[in-house]
């Protein structure tokens, strides 16, 4: 199905192409996210660990205490961390005290220290990853990291600036009303169909997937 359809309908619900133009997310050039340093890598994956399943502005307002508390997410020191300094931070008041999520920190330090062994750093590891290849870099993500399945690791990779899709509640009720996913968005079939569905638009409108992805969503009656 060619993509014009979904952008007609997302303007008919939205208005103008202004008005879609205003929503969309930014995308970082390839030299911009190859020069994100490791720990803001690390602070934005267990930002978008933290958040899962949780209100979302209680994470946001708590913030500047999980960069203390972390002091400042060095992936070299949290790769190695004492157990007992994990059990500090179980009790820290600045933080959202679930030691299940603490305890992915050291987990995701060491995949990052790990990356950057082999390609200089993790933003050059992201930089390098083919867009059109999403799919396989959440499964690496999931495999390599800690609770980064389901939503967690598009959201971290949006948050960076890489341009990729979101597998949004939106999203996955347009690709199955059309036909285009018939499958679980997270079995090996599902992410397949999704990355080609995607790729087709790509080269259709050269539009970024993030782009792609947002006016997607927007084409949804959301009083459906």
């Amino acid at each position: 199905m060619k993509f014009s359809y979904f952008y007609d309908q997302a303007i008919a619900r939205h208005g103008s192409q202004q008005e879609i133009a205003g929503r969309l997310p930014s995308v970082a050039a390839n030299e911009q996210i190859r020069e994100i340093s490791d720990d803001r890598i690390l602070a934005e994956i267990t930002r978008c660990v933290f958040r899962a399943g949780f209100a979302w502005q209680v994470i946001k307002n708590k913030w500047q205490g999980f960069e203390d508390a972390f002091a400042g997410f060095l992936p070299i020191y949290w790769q190695q961390v004492p157990p007992e300094r994990l059990d500090e931070l179980a009790r820290d008041t600045r933080i959202v005290r679930n030691p299940q999520k603490i305890a992915t920190v050291p987990l995701n330090a060491r995949m990052i220290v790990e990356v950057a062994e082999q390609h200089g750093s993790f933003g050059a590891f992201l930089a390098n990853w083919p867009r059109s290849e999403q799919h396989q870099l959440l499964a690496y993500l999931k495999k390599h990291g800690a609770r980064l399945g389901g939503t967690a690791a598009q959201h971290v990779l949006r948050r960076v600036g890489w341009d990729g899709y979101l597998l949004t509640p939106d999203n996955l009720t347009a690709l199955r009303n059309h036909k285009l996913l018939d499958a679980s968005p997270y079995s090996k079939r599902g992410a397949e169909q999704i990355q080609r569905v995607f790729n087709q638009w790509h080269a259709e409108t050269g539009m970024p997937y993030s782009h792609l992805s947002r006016i997607l969503s927007m084409s949804i009656d959301v009083r459906g």
